[in-house]
């Protein structure tokens, strides 16, 4: 059995909170705040996940209900918020969820499924957030990103979970532009962007499993398959450290690729960089390196946290992450919620 991540946060409702890995290991979410419990799939109004979200205090946001939530417009989540779908099986549609300027955000185990309208991502990352946790969530059929992590929006993990059996968090299924770092070359404040990504599968997704410009991402354990264009790629100044990754191929070989940009700030293009350690390419896929550049340049992710859970890219991993993917059949841990299962108001 591999040594996957967060065995025990299961154990108490709670115990979610500051126990990501990588760039999100501090989103805490509501853990400081009561019980907020939802108890009508509505848009909104009393007991809709609207309603929580739009609270300023503290909450962890659970579910008393299961089904489709259509979403009319973006669902805005305020600072130190955690959006527990744990115990039940929750499908947002129509629209996505935005985080604007916010911090400390939790989303767990729900689902993300034909969103309709101009620049309508699953999630929609910006401007200026930060300290968030994307675990255990299924993404598919966007008109635009499955998620987007924009304007100098930073320290964000997206990874699975494992729990009994392995568990993966993230499953982006059947989407061209999966997700997208970094605004654009006129946005040089992306720089400070930092993303982990790990045990995700994406699975027939067209490109961007990410595309990056100018942040720093670090890729861990996914499984990535039968992509349309490329798998990753790296755009303007960014730096990307690939880290025992599968990449299986299927009419397109090119698992990583290159796009030059011009900073706004600077007089000469430049693509980013990639550095490859551990992964393995399958079905002839392609992990091309820059040449005349070395490695050395792309940052470690051992200048930014001590530890992280890492399995040589394996048959076992794959299997690992194929079978064991999105949303989640779990229970929501007892402990609180008897206590706290009326709306807060």
């Amino acid at each position: 059995m591999a040594a996957l991540p967060y065995a025990d946060v299961d154990s108490s409702l709670k115990a979610l909170a500051g126990r990501a890995e990588g760039f999100g290991r501090f989103a805490i979410g509501g853990l400081n705040g009561p019980v907020y419990s939802v108890t009508t799939l509505a848009d909104d109004g009393p007991g809709s996940l609207r309603d929580g979200c739009r609270k300023k205090e503290p909450l962890w946001i659970v579910f008393e209900v299961s089904g489709t939530i259509p979403l009319t417009s973006y669902l805005r989540v305020s600072s130190h918020k955690t959006i527990d779908g744990r115990g039940q099986r929750i499908i947002l549609t129509g629209k996505g969820l935005q985080l604007k300027d916010c911090e400390h955000i939790i989303v767990c185990n729900l689902e993300f499924e034909g969103g309709r309208g101009h620049d309508v991502d699953g999630i929609q990352i910006k401007p200026n957030s930060r300290h968030i946790w994307i675990d255990r969530c299924s993404l598919r059929d966007y008109d635009d990103g499955l998620i987007d992590i924009t304007r100098q929006s930073t320290d964000i993990t997206i990874s699975r979970y494992w729990m009994v059996v392995s568990q993966i968090l993230c499953y982006f299924a059947q989407h061209d532009k999966t997700m997208l770092i970094g605004a654009d070359p006129s946005h040089v404040g992306d720089r400070c962007i930092r993303v982990t990504i790990h045990h995700c599968f994406f699975d027939g997704t067209r490109q961007r499993q990410p595309r990056v410009r100018f942040g720093k991402v670090h890729l861990y354990n996914n499984y990535t398959r039968n992509w349309g264009i490329y798998a990753i790629c790296a755009s303007v100044e960014s730096q990307i450290y690939s880290q025992c990754n599968i990449y299986e191929a299927s009419q397109k070989k090119k698992a990583f690729e290159y796009y030059t940009e011009k900073a706004a700030d600077k007089e000469e293009a430049r693509s980013g960089l990639i550095r490859s350690e551990g992964d393995m390419f399958l079905n002839g896929a392609q992990g091309s390196l820059l040449t005349g550049i070395g490695g050395e340049c792309v940052f470690h992710p051992s200048e930014f946290y001590p530890v992280w859970t890492l399995e040589p890219a394996s048959d076992s991993l794959k299997g690992i992450l194929h079978i064991c993917t999105g949303w989640q059949s779990v229970s929501l841990p007892q402990e609180e919620c008897a206590r706290q299962l009326k709306p807060a108001r």
